[in-house]
């Protein structure tokens, strides 16, 4: 049986980053905080492969890591397995998890006392928000999996569709 981490501390690590990055070190530039807290989640993604792959033979193709990932490594990580997994068969995969563990204690304060004016609490307007602050949450697992498939011999890149959230 391995060490294992408190779900909450990782949350609460993972809220502190986003908060860190994107608030304080680089609140005017958005798209540098992206890329530095996708670059953790790489190092990480990239170590956790390295452990979770170190009693295994290499990968015989794509196919198989990508099932490694879906299977064994989502488990590790988000406690439960894809819920989904689509391939063009031209090298293109869609991963879904359709509760995703790190969006669901995500929330947005629609009060006019919040960043949102006003005029702008409709419900579109919070959905917005929301989708926002949960794309800056996605920039760290999405660091991870690159990690990961990277480490496994899989050069790629990596991205989340929130349009459904905690999907």
């Amino acid at each position: 049986m391995g060490r294992e981490v408190a779900e909450s501390c990782v949350d609460s690590l993972l809220i502190e980053m986003v908060s860190s990055y994107a608030d304080r070190f680089y609140a005017t530039k958005p798209e540098l905080a992206a890329r530095r807290i996708e670059s953790i989640g790489y190092q990480v993604g990239h170590q956790l492969s390295e452990r979770y792959t170190m009693d295994r033979p290499r990968f015989g193709d794509h196919l198989d890591a990508i099932k490694f990932i879906c299977k064994d490594f989502w488990s590790e990580i988000f406690k439960k397995q894809i819920d989904n997994l689509k391939t063009n068969h031209r090298g293109t995969f869609v991963l879904q998890d359709n509760r995703f563990r790190w969006l669901s204690h995500i929330s947005v304060d629609p009060s006019p006392d919040s960043s949102v004016t006003s005029q702008d609490t409709s419900e579109a307007s919070v959905e917005n928000k929301a989708a926002q602050a949960a794309s800056m949450h996605l920039y760290f697992p999405c660091g991870i999996i690159r990690g990961a498939l990277t480490n496994l011999g899989i050069p790629c890149a990596v991205s989340a569709d929130i349009s459904n959230l905690p999907a």
